[in-house]
């Protein structure tokens, strides 16, 4: 009998546990052969003038491929790291390891439903199934209580059914033994000076910027830990200029180092031992937000934007030197409360949630600049950047996306009062 052997393509999925893909390729094959591929058209200059992954995030990335590597030497075997594209690389891996079929998670952003495709086409050249799952949901599209085609598109709405009558499922156990694909060469990581950048460093002193799934589990059950003693963290509720309590877990959900369904269970064990309070309730929020962009993105795609024409009415690189644009980049507009963000941004790679909503306000109602080019600079920025979450969070705030909104004249003394009131309310851009 042929000894079956399944390339398990890993993306956004840096994780063993609760990692169904993986466990389900471990018992349907004598042998695996992880791979990660480090696509260079994630470190290309978009057509806003940005980067598409910013120095924070990419040095996030390789520490979560590293975390995901050790965790595989100690079980004797390693995950293949290419510098390529996975389409040009694809085709030639399946015929030397001798591959019987293709695991990987589907994404739902258009750029990377694209290389799936390409992807697909070129295996069934070769009569290999490329197998697709979906890793990055709390829910799993066929536990929710309607089709993807008609789950509304009011996020209240979505909540509350969602809440009232779907279910969220147990984790996968994490592997205990896995049989890897024997392979002398599994190739090294880059630096971020081979991904582009000018120098290796940093300014990562904030303790949640390390990247790997052992540093989100540890972050996770540090956090809850803390249990009722999690208010000391607010003393009060998020305003625009204190955003109190923030998880950060969405540094580690963005590259699938942490699951949704993981950090679900545990913020519910911690409820049934402390009781339940406001913060755990937000990062059960934010989850559900994180569900609600990604399943507009499959249900619409790229029409989740109400404004007519978006495909053909993308800025060009003109907009990069508008004065105004260059200013709020680099924290210079002269509002203090808009710059503090945006040089913590550009510093750390990391703000909070109501910094996020302000000064996307300040850069569409107050500036006058389009929304793509701020969700652009944050897609360089942020190290938890997700397509879905930013780019609807961004179309949200612009008031062109599917839940509308009432478009009324903007005051921003007026905006901050109504964030301050409704901070606790709004989508998570994580």
């Amino acid at each position: 009998m042929r000894n079956k052997k399944i390339l398990v393509w890993f993306r956004n999925d840096l994780r063993l546990h609760d990692n169904e893909m993986l466990v389900e390729a471990i018992a349907k094959s004598d042998s695996i052969l992880p791979v990660y591929f480090f696509d260079p058209r994630y470190f290309e200059k978009t057509r806003f003038g940005t980067v598409k992954t910013g120095a924070y995030r990419a040095r996030f990335l390789v520490e979560s491929v590293l975390s995901l590597r050790n965790t595989f030497r100690k079980m004797g075997g390693d995950i293949l790291l290419i510098h390529g594209r996975p389409e040009d690389h694809i085709k030639d891996l399946v015929t030397q390891f001798d591959i019987a079929e293709v695991y990987h998670h589907r994404e739902v952003g258009p750029e990377e439903t694209l290389i799936s495709d390409d992807v697909e086409d070129l295996l069934w050249e070769l009569k290999i199934n490329l197998k697709h799952f979906i890793g990055h949901t709390l829910y799993n599209k066929e536990d929710l209580p309607f089709p993807i085609k008609d789950i509304p598109d009011v996020f209240a709405q979505f909540k509350k059914k969602t809440e009232r009558d779907a279910i969220v499922k147990s984790c996968f156990l994490s592997p205990e033994e896995i049989t890897f694909v024997e392979n002398e060469n599994w190739g090294e990581l880059p630096s971020l000076i081979e991904l582009g950048f000018a120098e290796n460093g940093g300014n990562f002193g904030a303790a949640y910027a390390i990247g790997g799934e052992d540093a989100g589990l540890e972050h996770l059950k540090s956090l809850l830990a803390e249990g009722a003693d999690i208010y000391l963290k607010t003393n009060g509720k998020s305003t625009v200029d204190k955003p109190g309590f923030s998880s950060h877990l969405s540094v580690w959900l963005t590259l699938g180092c942490l699951s949704p369904r993981k950090v679900y269970w545990q913020v519910k064990d911690a409820e049934r031992e402390f009781g339940s309070n406001g913060n755990f309730n937000q990062m059960l929020l934010g989850l559900l937000w994180r569900d609600y962009f990604r399943f507009m993105f499959k249900k619409h795609g790229i029409a989740f934007f109400q404004e007519k024409g978006l495909e053909t009415d993308i800025i060009d690189a003109t907009a990069s030197i508008d004065p105004a644009l260059e200013n709020w980049k680099i924290g210079h507009t002269g509002n203090p409360i808009v710059d503090k963000y945006m040089k913590d941004l550009n510093d750390t790679g990391f703000i909070p949630h109501p910094g996020r909503l302000l000064v996307a306000t300040f850069l569409i109602h107050v500036l006058g600049v389009h929304w793509t080019c701020g969700a652009a600079y944050f897609e360089e920025k942020l190290i938890d950047y997700a397509p879905a979450s930013n780019w609807g969070n961004w179309a949200s705030v612009a008031g062109v996306d599917k839940d509308t909104k009432s478009k009324n004249g903007f005051d921003l003394s007026k905006q901050i009062k109504i964030l301050d009131i409704a901070i606790s309310d709004s989508p998570s851009f994580a």
